[in-house]
């Protein structure tokens, strides 16, 4: 697959987990009954914190810092989810989009992440770190400003979904099969993966003495 194509790719993979992310960022700043400042700083580190991560590590200026397409997207995002009045909805529609949304966000910049990796020339484990790094961090920071355990340290199968992804994209560069086709397949089983996980309560087995109590 050509460099141009493979950026072409990411860039559509990277927009459509930045509206995740913004989006439910949103959803978590109307659950914890934030005001307007407070929904709008948990939606941008939601959307953007896992990329700047990234970026640092491979000593890169995040993108964020001169180009203003992702704090469009999510400005855009935070606008729609407003006029549209999600903030009035039942909380379990909310919860429910906020998994949909999170899983979206999740899948998506596990691609995103590990194509930068794959670009860089990175090993498996540079290319599913930046994959893993790129898709958790912001849900991390999102979680950690509301004071809540983030996803990934105890629910749903939530970063192994991610590191299977993004293994799963190193393993096809290495085979010579990226492409729209494969890369729209492998987003589709991620995400179909953590939402089974999710609903079908799928989890990896805790360490404890209470771990057997469930």
């Amino acid at each position: 697959m050509e460099i141009s194509n493979r950026l072409f790719q990411m860039e559509i993979f990277s927009a459509v987990g930045t509206v995740a992310f913004a989006f439910s960022g949103y959803l978590i700043g109307v659950r914890k009954h934030l005001d307007i400042l407070g929904i709008v700083v948990v939606a941008l580190l939601t959307a953007i914190g896992g990329g700047i991560i990234r970026d640092v590590l491979v000593a890169r200026v995040p993108l964020v810092f001169f180009d203003y397409t992702n704090l469009a997207i999510i400005a855009g995002t935070l606008l729609v989810s407003w006029l549209v009045g999600l903030h009035k909805r039942q909380s379990r529609t909310l919860n429910r989009l906020f998994i949909i949304a999170d899983s979206l966000g999740l899948v998506a910049f596990s691609i995103t992440g590990a194509q930068v990796g794959l670009l860089f020339g990175l090993n498996a484990f540079g290319v599913v770190l930046l994959g893993f790094i790129t898709a958790v961090g912001g849900g991390v920071v999102r979680d950690m400003m509301v004071n809540d355990i983030p996803f990934i340290l105890h629910k749903d199968f939530y970063g192994t979904v991610s590191i299977l992804v993004a293994a799963g994209l190193f393993i096809m560069d290495q085979t010579g099969w990226v492409g729209a086709l494969s890369l729209q397949l492998l987003f589709l089983a991620g995400l179909l993966l953590r939402l089974f996980a999710h609903w079908s309560e799928l989890a990896l087995p805790k360490i404890g003495p209470d771990s057997a109590k469930g």
